[in-house]
């Protein structure tokens, strides 16, 4: 004979219930983050795969950000090996227009201009430190403010305070490259030009007026002096071309890796949107079908029977 009694049934229903309440909540969690889980405990298997890569593009997203910097840096470099370029390339042009039109009148003014020109170009800076001063970089590179401080120094050198740290830089795991230039080694050639030309001054007088032979055959020797500076300044924004490409090539690969590493984590994390939605619904509908049972069984329970 069978126990007449809905205590079994009520406990069966109740179960189904709360799993298909927790199915529910998962799938809705899903759907609303986007993401298969919360946590690391929710990607079971996956989760050591998930760590490694987050921890490669950790690295990558460093690269990418010291390539930023380093990008900003190199445009300045730019801007200042350029201005510094410049003004041996004025220093030899006001010299070659003093010697076509036979006088100097404004030549000493034309030079000091173009020097303190270049003393700029050395002497800058970039996020509050300077450019070329080597590992000293809250020490100006460059001591001398005017022609007169180049023959006022024991030597072309004693001008210049940079120590030999020439900047580096890591682009990616394997790729270290300097990316920056001395001041010393920039400007020795250049202001060693103008050192003899105001050691000249000093000795014999200003430009003024009419050019004496004397310092035609001067000024004729020093053209020389200045292109040489001008070419190796052209050949050092050179090179800091060259490495500003090299710096945005490494950054389309590290985009390019970042992009590869987000895809990699995305088919870890990211929900299946069709599917957790279609399970969603499957919940809801199986918590709906559990709640009408649950109701009915109230309804035809022994007790309510008996009752009437």
């Amino acid at each position: 004979m069978n126990r007449i009694a809905t205590g079994n049934s009520y406990s069966t229903v109740l179960n189904d219930m709360m799993r298909a309440q927790v199915r529910q909540q998962d799938a809705n969690a899903q759907v609303s983050s986007g993401k298969v889980a919360s946590d690391l405990k929710g990607y079971a298997k996956n989760a050591e795969t998930l760590l490694a890569t987050r921890s490669i593009q950790t690295k990558v997203d460093s690269y990418l950000a010291q390539g930023k910097t380093l990008s900003s840096k190199l445009e300045s470099q730019d801007l200042a090996l350029t201005q510094t370029t410049d003004a041996a390339a004025g220093a030899r042009q006001a010299i070659a227009e003093a010697l076509a039109t036979g006088r100097g009148d404004s030549l000493m003014s034309e030079l000091s201009s173009w020097f303190s020109s270049a003393s700029d170009g050395l002497n800058a800076k970039f996020g509050g430190r300077y450019l070329f001063a080597g590992g000293q970089v809250d020490t100006a590179p460059v001591t001398a403010d005017s022609m007169a401080d180049l023959t006022a120094s024991p030597t072309v050198a004693a001008v210049f305070q940079n120590d030999n740290l020439a900047p580096t830089s890591q682009l990616d795991e394997s790729t270290t490259l300097q990316s920056g230039f001395l001041a010393d080694q920039l400007g020795t050639g250049l202001f060693d030009a103008f050192r003899q030309v105001q050691a000249f001054v000093d000795a014999n007088g200003d430009f003024t007026g009419q050019l004496t032979p004397a310092q035609e055959t001067f000024l004729q020797g020093m053209l020389g002096g200045f292109e040489t500076a001008r070419a190796s300044l052209t050949d050092s924004t050179a090179r800091n071309g060259l490495i500003q490409n090299r710096v945005d090539t490494t950054m389309d690969t590290q985009d390019a890796r970042k992009s590869m590493l987000e895809g990699m984590i995305g088919g870890v994390t990211d929900v299946d949107m069709a599917e957790a939605i279609s399970r969603l619904e499957q919940a809801r509908t199986t918590v709906q079908a559990t709640a009408q049972v649950f109701n009915a069984l109230t309804q035809s329970s022994l007790l309510t029977l008996l009752s009437r």
